[in-house]
């Protein structure tokens, strides 16, 4: 990703300001249009400071990376802010700082995202730049491969953490050859193989308006914003062609493990299975039963039980990852080596707890209350604000959405906590990658199963 840093005073005291005042949700009108040129425009007139802020998503994530290319998107968004056909990389940074913007470009799972920020006087030009980098990119080959070389970089230093690693192998193992099945970044065989004809050929495939969603939030007019992008993106109109969604990941029963040996003091490791797509129905129970699992932190019974009353994990965490397509539910921890056999058998058997033990009233109403609370904190901020807007119309969740999730987890009882656990935790089919020290480690999973085994 590129990213030029602003570096005038008065933008840093607005942002400064920004992270002060807090956004009600009654606040947070959404206005939606649909463009000439395709796209989804949402626009969230905020004029309590003199900023803008615009994002841009574009069905031109790392699911869209061809077999064999795992990378390019990555490559191909880091590329595109390498300058336009009239303006050199370094001359593109210099308007950028001059003005005290920002700029960025970066690809994730799901989507590719072109984002700017500046201060309402500025907006016009640092809009005029992000539109040149969409429309007439300049990926020349020398910028192409020096992108190239930093991601190669960043890749070989990724391997060294053992993390990393853990978190690459169980994606591969669980994905296999689908387009969830590397991680964005790509990795280093596959980085190495790209060309410069590739990104350029990625970019004009998934580069266009049809299939976009733009999210501008800040002291804009909202009807004066859409005339603009109307004419800016006009160059890139057009259909991206739909993704046929792939088989959903299946693990079958039985424990499967696969060790890395390195010579670390920490075991790093990572299990789970199959987990959902971010349109299936239980979303809202299963935040619910994953914060009181391992997602709410110090309040969590993994953390609580692994960590703090047996005192076996640095760390330990539970999380669903879901997307467009089915993603995965994992167990993340960090553990002595020696201890790994114990951390696992104590995660597993608080999974198998939340399938047979139905939680408690105060657990049930302490997970809602914070996910309820902690809410308005996803969108307290222009940036925030920005991302919120495009999930909104990417997963279909509707303009009056800060209105229904606060409903949407309240109504969660503990019958639904129990049955979603019974439902999509598989303690008994899991996948289960350890980077640890092997000899030390002596991992065993057998004696974690199960006396009359099952999925």
């Amino acid at each position: 990703m590129a990213k030029t840093k602003p570096n005038l005073a008065p933008l840093l005291i607005a942002l400064a300001l920004l992270f002060l005042i807090p956004t009600r949700l009654c606040a947070l009108e959404i206005k939606r249009y649909v463009l000439n040129n395709g796209a989804v425009l949402l626009v969230s007139e905020q004029h309590q400071l003199p900023m803008v802020t615009v994002s841009i998503a574009f069905d031109a994530g790392s699911r869209r990376d061809p077999e064999g290319k795992a990378g390019l998107a990555s490559l191909t968004a880091a590329s595109l802010a390498e300058g336009t056909r009239e303006l050199s990389a370094s001359e593109l940074n210099k308007k950028i700082d001059f003005m005290g913007s920002s700029l960025t470009v970066s690809a994730d799972r799901d989507y590719a995202t072109a984002s700017c920020v500046s201060l309402k006087k500025f907006f016009p030009q640092t809009l005029a730049l992000l539109t040149s980098v969409l429309t007439d990119p300049g990926l020349r080959d020398e910028d192409i491969l020096r992108k190239k070389t930093e991601q190669i970089a960043a890749l070989r230093s990724a391997d060294e953490e053992p993390g990393y690693v853990a978190k690459r192998v169980f994606t591969e193992l669980l994905f296999d050859h689908q387009p969830y099945g590397h991680l964005p970044e790509g990795d280093l065989d596959s980085v190495e193989r790209l060309t410069p004809q590739d990104v350029r050929e990625f970019y004009h495939t998934y580069y266009h308006t049809g299939s976009a969603v733009i999210a501008v939030v800040g002291d804009v007019d909202a009807e004066q914003i859409k005339g603009e992008f109307d004419k800016a993106l006009a160059k890139l109109q057009g259909q991206v062609a739909p993704q046929p969604p792939p088989p959903p990941p299946k693990v079958p029963a039985g424990a499967h493990v696969t060790k890395i040996d390195r010579n670390v003091t920490q075991a790093n490791i990572e299990l789970g299975f199959e987990g959902i797509a971010r349109s299936n129905p239980d979303f809202y129970k299963l935040q619910v039963m994953n914060y009181i699992l391992g997602g709410g932190g110090f309040a969590s019974r993994l953390v609580k039980q692994v960590r703090s009353k047996a005192g076996l994990a640095y760390s330990v965490a539970s999380f669903f990852t879901p997307g467009k397509f089915p993603g995965s539910f994992q167990v993340v921890l960090q553990t002595k080596n020696s201890s790994a056999n114990q951390a696992v058998r104590m995660v597993l058997e608080e999974l198998r707890n939340m399938q047979t033990r139905p939680v408690s009233q105060k657990e049930l109403e302490g997970a809602k209350r914070f996910l309820i609370g902690s809410f308005p904190l996803k969108i307290d901020r222009q940036s925030s604000i920005a991302s919120f807007l495009l999930q909104v119309e990417i997963y279909g969740l509707g303009l009056d959405y800060v209105d229904k999730y606060p409903k949407l987890i309240d109504a969660v009882t503990v019958e639904d906590v129990q049955n979603v656990a019974r439902k999509y935790l598989h303690p008994d089919a899991y996948i289960l990658v350890a980077v640890a020290n092997q000899k030390e480690a002596a991992l065993d999973v057998s004696s974690a199963a199960p006396a009359n085994g099952g999925h």
